[in-house]
């Protein structure tokens, strides 16, 4: 696949698992496969959106398997890279820390903040080092796609927000909660920024699109977040959520004018000449065309 090829854009979404259950659809097939960095979640889905080539991920797993701390993040966003995608939507779930974000709003994340311990959230490890910019974490492209399609959707949509990454799977305590807001965080949530990390390093435009679920347990006058409330809520909007994807995956078609398909360009900082064989190895879908 040559490089024009692939930027003819292929749309990554991870999100539940029935987001590929989207009208006009065609050729859905299964393809499982393996990594460098062990199992995905799940088999990815695969088809077409009119010209448009998709694939799609649960990142739980179908039927909800894995915890957030247990997701094999770099396998998951391998698997998108190995597959040709260039461009994720990832559609989150998250807590809203602020009035105004209502439970059923969505807010299309431009930051985030990490309060995550137990991750692997790098491929860059075991003999090569790379650090690549994150100041701005998510692909603004991506993002105005999104904004764009949400809007067309008629969805109440808050245009950015900064998304607290925490470690899971229990949902905070109240003193975390009102001490979050106090930082100035939006939303709450424990999957997205591994995914945002792992994205920016395999060159991949990444952005997320959040359905606020509940007020977390900072809000005196609304009960105390509950499984239950959240599925409730996630329930009501995921055909919200696939009309979103369906909207936005369109409007990416064509080649990248951004940053992220040269992330790496500038920040593998090991000499090429002490790279161990292994991790050439391992490393070589993302590395090769700087180190060949």
């Amino acid at each position: 696949m040559t490089q024009s090829e692939v930027d003819e854009c292929v749309v990554g979404v991870l999100g539940g698992s029935g987001l590929y259950e989207i009208d006009g659809l065609t050729d859905v097939e299964e393809v499982a496969l393996s990594t460098p960095f062990g199992e995905p979640s799940d088999a990815f889905v695969t088809g077409r959106l009119g010209d448009l080539r998709m694939v799609f991920l649960p990142r739980h797993g179908r039927g909800h398997r894995f915890s957030p701390s247990e997701i094999n993040f770099r396998a998951n966003i391998w698997g998108m890279k190995q597959l040709g995608v260039t461009r994720i939507l990832s559609v989150s779930a998250v807590g809203s820390m602020r009035e105004d974000i209502v439970p059923g709003d969505f807010v299309v994340i431009d930051q985030f903040f990490d309060r995550t311990r137990h991750r692997a959230d790098t491929f860059f490890t075991d003999g090569c080092v790379a650090h690549v910019m994150f100041a701005d974490p998510v692909c603004a492209q991506v993002r105005a796609a999104l904004l764009e399609a949400a809007r067309a959707a008629k969805i109440t949509i808050h245009d950015g927000g900064t998304y607290m990454n925490m470690e899971g799977p229990q949902f905070s305590t109240r003193a975390e909660s009102r001490i979050y807001r106090g930082w100035g965080v939006d939303v709450i949530g424990m999957t997205n920024l591994q995914e945002a990390k792992l994205a920016r390093e395999a060159e991949l435009c990444y952005a997320t699109i959040a359905m606020a679920t509940d007020y977390d347990c900072w809000h005196d006058g609304h009960d105390d977040v509950t499984v239950e409330a959240v599925l409730d809520v996630m329930r009501k909007n995921v055909g919200n959520a696939r009309e979103v994807v369906r909207l936005a995956a369109p409007l990416l078609a064509g080649e990248r004018a951004c940053a992220c398909s040269s992330a790496l360009q500038y920040a593998i900082m090991t000499d090429k000449a002490v790279i161990p064989a292994e991790a050439r190895t391992r490393l070589g879908l993302l590395i090769d065309k700087y180190l060949d």
